[in-house]
């Protein structure tokens, strides 16, 4: 294992929003209440910068800072903080003026070029992530951290409170973020595109689903009473030593493959050969082989945006949490055989398919469900290729690597646009180094040997 690398912090600073930004509160949705105790969700960017230290600190670091100030503007929530007052039924955000969000420079000896890459130390990632304020009577909602690398580039760390917001409004703000670093200098108005919508009453919940959550949770392990907002450490992901994150590539060619190989063996012409379906079913039955877990079941847990699915839609910038987490359960046998593809495939067609009858169809049960399979080998995925994360440039350019880090202690793999552009998906996944190399292996003939 190589040294660990060295982080020297410059500064810790609070940024704001602009005095002028009003106090806000933002109540909890059942929607938002469903993930209060998971784990934060991190995210790294990594940016060739090959320059010396001081055009890093004396232009980017100055334009990334003003620019914060001025997002925040329009996202005031995120410098907020969660509470679950004793006279509300559901948890709350609430921003007062001066409150903000913490911001780290660093500086880290680390081989930018080796952490970029498709294959890095999880251990040599660790010190990028900013940590998230969670104690039990409150939560921040964001942190963030920038780290040069002198003359290689930057990172920016992004850690955010899963309860607070789901991926496609935590990239919606580092797209604005992006947005307004690079059009410093100019009026500090979001095109429409990105401009968040925080309108709670579009949310409806007639039957109460918010409140049946919220009970789960005061209840949870027995307890009663429970408004704790401590969240789990890790939800299973791999903590032996010498752990590793692979990026792996679907091609467009190899996707259509997929689908060729699925439509040939599956007679159930219900079953969806979707892109993100194989792509899915493809690493799971890669990863189960590799894991071999003792359980008899597989358990496969993945989100479904609801923005535009609900009744009436809520506007597609609709800021906080708006997906619906989808449940596959599979024997273990069943993965690890010879179509252990098909079988992931079927399990996920028969959840998507499911949601033609009402995207809350059982919404009550969402938490019960979760709940009853933690004992199972669970599985899941963070991330979309359709969050287009590739494409936040602050004006210097695209990100040479994007990497969702919280996977490394939740055990899910996370899927993006292939950063190139071409159609594909690009998929991440931590495991021990020998199941990497096994995973790999398994990864690339399989896809060798479609036709």
């Amino acid at each position: 294992m190589a040294q660990s690398p060295t982080l020297r912090v410059h500064q810790v600073c609070p940024i704001s929003p602009p005095q002028e930004t009003a106090p806000t509160s933002l109540p909890f949705t059942f929607f938002d209440v469903l993930w209060l105790r998971f784990p934060p969700v991190e995210r790294l960017f990594f940016y060739p910068f090959p320059t010396p230290p001081p055009s890093f600190f004396n232009s980017v670091l100055p334009n990334l800072k003003r620019s914060l100030s001025l997002t925040l503007q329009h996202f005031p929530p995120l410098a907020g903080t969660i509470t679950w007052p004793l006279n509300s039924p559901l948890p709350v955000i609430t921003y007062h003026t001066g409150n903000a969000v913490p911001f780290t420079v660093a500086e880290s000896d680390a081989d930018f070029n080796a952490l970029s890459s498709n294959l890095s130390e999880v251990n040599q990632r660790q010190q990028l992530t900013p940590h998230l304020a969670i104690s039990h009577e409150q939560a921040s909602v964001l942190a963030l951290q920038v780290t040069l690398f002198p003359n290689h580039g930057f990172c920016i760390g992004i850690t955010a409170h899963h309860a607070a917001l789901d991926g496609k409004s935590s990239t919606l703000f580092m797209k604005s973020w992006a947005h307004l670093c690079s059009h410093l200098g100019t009026s500090p108005s979001l095109p429409k595109h990105l401009t968040p919508s925080f309108d709670r009453s579009t949310i409806r919940d007639p039957s109460g689903i918010g409140e049946a959550y919220a009970n789960s949770w005061l209840s949870f392990g027995g307890d009663t009473g429970n408004r704790s907002l401590n969240v789990w450490e890790s939800l299973g992901g791999a903590t032996q030593c010498e752990v590793v994150k692979g990026l792996f590539e679907l091609t467009p060619s190899d996707i259509k493959r997929l689908k060729k190989h699925a439509e040939s063996e599956v007679v159930d012409k219900r079953v969806r050969a979707t892109s993100f379906s194989v792509a899915c079913a493809y690493v799971l039955a890669c990863a189960v082989k590799v894991d071999r877990p003792k359980t008899d079941r597989v358990a496969f847990v993945f989100s479904v945006d609801c923005r535009s699915r609900l009744e009436p839609p809520v506007s597609g910038t609709y800021f906080g949490n708006c997906v619906v987490p989808q449940l596959v359960v599979v024997a273990r046998d069943e993965v690890l055989g010879s179509d252990g593809f098909v079988k992931g495939l079927e399990g996920i067609s028969d959840a998507l398919n499911g949601l033609e009858s009402g995207v809350l169809n059982g919404a009550e049960n969402w938490m019960s469900k979760i709940q009853g399979v933690m004992g199972d080998r669970l599985f899941s995925i963070a991330g979309s290729p359709r969050f287009e994360v590739y494409g936040v440039d602050f004006g210097w350019g695209r990100p040479r690597k994007v990497d969702v880090t919280s996977v490394d202690k939740t055990g899910a793999f996370s899927l993006a646009e292939s950063r190139d552009l071409s159609g594909g998906i690009e998929i991440a996944l931590a495991l021990n180094k020998g199941q990497m190399e096994a995973f790999s292996a398994l990864f690339n003939q399989g896809l060798e040997s479609l036709e």
